[in-house]
């Protein structure tokens, strides 16, 4: 059944914490999410996955929703940036594998051949920082290719779970990494 309660209502429940209210604004605008998301990506898992993202993190950012009234439209927008966030990923993902690309740009150039392994070194070492969870999240999601929903089955975690361990991941690679490269600028 339908509630009967505006989106500002439901937004301002969820804000107190009530789970139920953000279950209705999910089941609301569900259909809605999912035709932007189509809209956008090809693949209907794809799709699936973007809008749990996109929920997810409305859910985690409803005190930035400015206007709970106008919630769907804040919601559609975040579900616009997550698909062409995703988009752009997958883009990458499949370019040129990067030991395929560096070993086409190394036949020529030795100092080529250097630079990657000394990469591949600091990138070995900044996730020797990590967890083993979170290495083995990272190495799955990122190199491997490997959906959320087939991760948490391996690892036996959910798939929200998988989705934090590779944000706090790579979060911390990138600090890592950012800190190995400033201590050798100096």
């Amino acid at each position: 059944m339908e509630s009967c309660e505006t989106d500002g209502l439901l937004v301002t429940r969820v804000r107190r914490g009530d789970n139920r209210a953000f279950d209705q604004l999910v089941r609301r605008h569900l259909r809605a999410a999912h035709a932007v998301a189509r809209a956008k990506l090809d693949n209907p898992d794809d799709a699936d996955d973007v809008v749990q993202d996109a929920f997810i993190k409305a859910l985690k950012r409803i005190d930035d929703c400015r206007n709970p009234d106008g919630f769907r439209g804040w919601l559609l927008a975040i579900v616009r940036n997550t698909a062409h966030n995703y988009r752009e990923r997958e883009r990458l993902r499949s370019a040129l594998p990067i030991e395929q690309a560096a070993a086409a740009a190394s036949r020529d150039d030795p100092f080529a051949t250097f630079a990657n392994k000394e990469l591949r070194g600091r990138l070995g070492d900044a996730m020797k920082n990590l967890t083993e969870l979170q290495r083995r999240v990272l190495v799955l999601y990122d190199l491997e290719g490997w959906r959320h929903a087939e991760i948490a089955r391996e690892l036996g975690i959910s798939a929200g779970s998988s989705r934090v361990h590779l944000h706090v991941a790579r979060k911390a690679m990138r600090r890592l990494l950012a800190g190995s490269l400033a201590l050798e600028s100096i």
